[in-house]
Formats: C-alpha cells, structure tokens, sequence
C-alpha cells in the first residue's frame, strides 16, 4: 500500500491537469506501473510465463508495454502513456519522467545487457527512442522525437536524429532536474549552436588576415618612401 500511497503522490505532482484524487486511478500509466511491480516480482522469482502474461494484460489494457524484467525506481511516472516501450535490460533511477511513443528498447539480436540504463532526474520526450546498452546521465533531458544511439552525460539536453547535446542550456535553466521541469518547448538548437561557433571563427580569421593585409600594405608603403 505504501507504493500504492507514493505513486498517487507522484501522479498528482507530476501532472497538473489532475483536480481530484480519485482522478489518478484514470490514468494508463498509474495501472501499468502497478502491475509492473507485480509483474517483475514473478520475475525475479523465475516465474516467467505468469510474469508476462501480466505485463501482456497490462499492455493490451493500457497501451504501454514494461517486460517485467526492467528495472524501475522510486518516483516513476508515464504521462499520457501510449505507445511507450521498456525493454527486458532495461534500468530506470529514480524521479524518471516517460512521455507517450517513448521506445527504451535494443539495437537487434545482442545478448546479455541490451537495453538503456536512464539516470535520475530524466525527463524523455515524446515519441523519443533511447536504443542499446547506453546510457543517460542523471538530470538530463531528451527532447520530442529524438533518437539517442549512444551514452548521454550528465546535466545536459541531447536533441536530435541522432541525438547530440550542449551544456549552455542548462547554465541558465532555473532546476536541475528536467523531470520536474515538465518542460519540453526549452531545448536548445544544437545545430545553430554549431553553425554560430563555426560564424565566430570564420570572423576570427578574417580579423586576422584583414590585419596581416594591413601590415603588409603599410610595409610596403614605408619601404617605398
């Protein structure tokens, strides 16, 4: 019951448009949770079949799929919910945040540890997929859509296909914990970032060279009188 009492607690902090307890038992995300617990107890215990059958009804009544052998922290929550995918391997810190069409899933047939490790204070994008035995850093945000193919650092917004990432963002961010931010219009232009940089150094040198013409020039004049 006191997971139960934690994870109402969580829901409510999480989503704003809650307005009443009673509301929590609506949402896909709460159930699938709570019958992940259940689920991967049976795991751990070996009991494979009863353990997926769970996760299966579970899915098939929410539309999230968790297999009972990932690993989930404390805080957990899955907004919205739909279509979102955990894989067998995969580990989860604690205060995670999901958003529907997240996949945490493998590249292929590997063996062994072959889904993400996700840090605490993660907050996932929508429709983002994290692929392989990465992993993600604590307090670090994915934004909408963004495929992540390697490991992420901490403190920092990866965006992008493939996923890149810049730390200016967050020097002026007000938390340190995106998943509590729930915030996914403030990411950074990683791209632009890149093409400002390459602008100041093109300035640089055409500074500099501008410079050495002038020397030149003025030598010349000098030698001439």
């Amino acid at each position: 019951m006191s997971f139960i009492s934690e994870e109402i607690k969580v829901v409510k902090e999480k989503d704003p448009a809650i307005k009443k307890t009673v509301e929590v038992f609506l949402y896909s995300g709460f159930w699938a949770i709570l019958s992940h617990q259940i689920a991967h107890k049976f795991y751990l215990k070996k009991m494979y079949f009863t353990a997926r059958l769970i996760s299966q009804i579970s899915r098939f009544l929410t539309g999230i799929e968790i297999h009972p052998g990932a690993k989930i922290g404390k805080g957990f929550f899955i907004d919205h919910g739909m279509g979102v995918v955990i894989g067998e391997t995969c580990e989860i810190g604690d205060n995670v945040l999901l958003y529907q069409g997240v996949t945490l899933g493998g590249t292929g047939k590997d063996v062994g540890k072959r889904h993400p490790t996700i840090g605490n204070n993660v907050m996932i994008g929508s429709g983002a997929k994290v692929l392989g035995p990465i992993k993600i850093g604590n307090n670090v945000k994915i934004g909408s859509g963004s495929v992540v193919l390697k490991n992420v650092p901490d403190n920092v917004t990866a965006v992008g296909v493939p996923a890149r990432w810049s730390t200016s963002y967050e020097k002026n961010s007000e938390s340190a914990h995106p998943s509590d931010t729930l915030d996914q219009l403030k990411i950074p232009d990683v791209i632009q970032d890149e093409i400002d940089n390459l602008k100041n150094r093109v300035d640089a040198l055409e500074k500099g060279v501008n410079k050495d013409d002038n020397k030149d020039s003025k030598d010349k004049l000098e030698a001439a009188i």
